[in-house]
Order: structure tokens, then sequence, then C-alpha cells
């Protein structure tokens, strides 16, 4: 197990700088996830940290021992790439042993290694079975046991599920926890799927433009999204935003009025923000943060003009609503219907958010 230290990380191509000082310490054995949209620079990030790529500026270091000038081979990291990359000539028990064979491991020992990671990824019965007689999640494994041989220092797994079919993923991303918790190996994992990067962190970094824009366990990054990004980006559906403006603003408490719904103020359990009335704010809610009227809630309707039936919930759209976009989520036994929906927003899971996008007050 190893610590990896990322101070001050930059890295241009040319005349275009795509990661920003970043600072990151990544904890001994820890999971950690680089997720965001394409071009973000997780997988720049990554690359850096293997020494595929060279650093424009800062420093990197493993265990305490700057990674400057290091060769990718001495290192002591291993990194499972998306494509599996696979020698077809060889069966899987040489795939899994070619670099040890290259570092001229003698043959018992390569053997050994390779027989105990086949245990781990339950490979046993395959190891005399050339790639083209796999299925994908069986050659991703492999590709993982060829990782797992070299006992590195740190794991590194750039998108390694984004061939594989929905039902796979889900099975190789259990596979991928439940071996980081029988190794307690340091992992570095880059995904663009933020359902991925919720089910396996410890922790998850959140990068847009090649800077970080969060870090936090998934509960911090759901619960108490810092930025109007990170909220958009974590969670499935994505999180609503309403446009309002601030009617008052003093040391004990808030309220909120929302465009297209007059008459109304939605209260928050929130004082001493750095907000005057008048200023312009968004209200973040959650699908799920949506309530039956019962008089007592802020309540208004909205024109549903589509559904998603997803069996245990259906998400009702309304798309057209003066507030802005709404998706709505329902447990009701009898599935909700297109047409007017009279809905209330839970005040006890209200987030806040100034003009500039960042967060002020999460209530609950």
């Amino acid at each position: 197990m190893s610590q990896v230290q990322l101070r001050g990380v930059r890295k241009s191509f040319d005349d275009l700088e795509v990661v920003h000082d970043v600072d990151l310490s990544i904890n001994s054995g820890e999971l950690v996830v680089f997720v965001g949209p394409s071009g973000c620079g997780k997988s720049t990030l990554l690359r850096l940290i293997c020494g595929l790529e060279n650093l424009s500026g800062g420093e990197i270091s493993i265990d305490g021992r700057s990674m400057r000038g290091v060769n990718p081979a001495k290192r002591e990291v291993a990194m499972v790439f998306q494509s599996y990359a696979l020698y077809p000539h060889m069966n899987v028990s040489d795939n899994m042993g070619f670099a040890l064979r290259m570092a001229g491991m003698r043959k018992p020992e390569r053997n050994e290694r390779v027989r105990e990671a086949a245990r781990i990824l339950r490979l046993e019965e395959l190891l005399d079975r050339l790639p083209k007689q796999l299925s994908g999640g069986q050659r991703q494994r492999v590709a993982i046991g060829r990782a797992i041989v070299r006992n590195p220092k740190v794991f590194l797994f750039d998108e390694p599920l984004s061939n594989l079919d929905a039902e796979l993923r889900v099975q190789m991303r259990l596979e991928i926890s439940s071996l980081h918790e029988q190794l307690g190996a340091t992992m570095v994992y880059v995904t663009h799927d933020q359902v991925e990067a919720m089910t396996m962190a410890d922790r998850i970094v959140v990068l847009r433009d090649g800077r970080i824009e969060q870090v936090g366990t998934p509960v911090e990054l759901y619960s108490r999204p810092g930025n109007l990004f990170v909220a958009g980006f974590i969670g499935s559906p994505r999180m609503n935003f309403l446009s309002g403006e601030v009617l008052k603003a003093d040391a004990n408490s808030t309220e909120i009025g929302l465009k297209g719904i007059p008459d109304q103020a939605l209260p928050l359990n929130a004082g001493g923000l750095d907000i005057e009335p008048g200023e312009p704010v968004t209200v973040g809610v959650r699908p799920e943060n949506f309530i039956e009227p019962s008089g007592e809630a802020f309540e208004f309707e909205a024109q549903v003009t589509f559904t998603e039936n997803l069996g245990g919930s259906t998400l009702l759209h309304a798309p057209d609503h003066p507030v802005g976009p709404l998706v709505i989520e329902s447990r009701a036994d009898e599935r909700p219907s297109v047409g007017p929906l009279r809905v209330a927003i839970d005040p006890k899971h209200i987030h806040l958010f100034a003009s500039n996008g960042q967060a002020l007050a999460r209530t609950g």
C-alpha cells in the first residue's frame, strides 16, 4: 500500500494547458475515482501518475519519492486500460505472466504469482484458453490479473469497463470493489460514469476543464455539493435547478421566491448567508425530494409531458415549467399519467446556490 501526492501538477500540450495546478493526496489503501465529462483531464492525470506523460510543472510522489524523471517501469505502478490489449497468440497464463518473464523472473515464481492472481479473479479454469475464447468480462479480468502479478504499489484503471455491456459493467464493478478489499491496495480509477464513481469510491475527485471542482466521499458529494457543476454531475437523475430570487435574508432565516410561482415564499431554515434581498439564486431539489401536497409545504402545479417507468419508481418530466425543467420521482403504486400534477418541495432537503454557482446552504 502506498500514498500518492500531487502538488501543483500542470500539463500542457504546446500552448494548450489541459491540467491546471492540481493538488491532491491519495491515502494508502484508498480507492479514489476521478470523474468528470470528456476532456476534463482525468485520463491525462492518470497517465502523468504512471509516467506515460511528462509533467509540465509540479510534482508527483509515491511513498514520498518524487517521480520526476523516473521511468514508468520503475514507478511500481500497474495500469489497466480501456482496451484489454491481450496478446492473441498467448493463452491466459502467458498473457498474465508476460511482464514478469520480460523482467527475468524465474518460471516457478512467475507461475506461482499467475496462479495466485487467477485464484483471486476466478480464472483458474481458463489459464489455457486463448483470448478469443473468452467473454469480454473474462478478458478484462485477465487484464487486471496482468496488473496484480506485478505486485505494484498503486493500481491505475483508465475506464476499464467502457467496452462492456450494462450487465457486465455491474458485475465488474462489484469484482473490482471486492478486489480492492482483498488486496487493500491503493487504486486510482478513471470513469465518466458517475454511477461507477458513487458505487465504488472511497473518495471521488470531480474534475472539470483540468481543475478539481470538489473532493469527498460519495455521500458528501451527493448531500453537500460545493457548486452547481458538482450538484448537476453527481446523482442520476440529476438535481433540478430552479430559478429564484432572495425575498428575505437575515441572521435567522432566508426566504426565496421562485420564478413562475407567484405569491409564495420558499422558507429555508438557514440564516446569516452572504446574500441580499433581490439577489438572483438557484434552488437545487433532487427528484426524490418532491413530496405529495399537504397544505404545509411549498406547493405548485407542473405539466407532465412524458414519464419513465423504472419499475420501483416513475420519473415525471415537466420540461416547460417557468421555474426551469423539472424531473420528479414518484414512488406511488399507481403509475402517474401525463398532464397537470400538483407537487410540493420538501423544505428539509433544499440546496441554495449563489449567482456565481457556489453553494450557499443546504437544509436538512
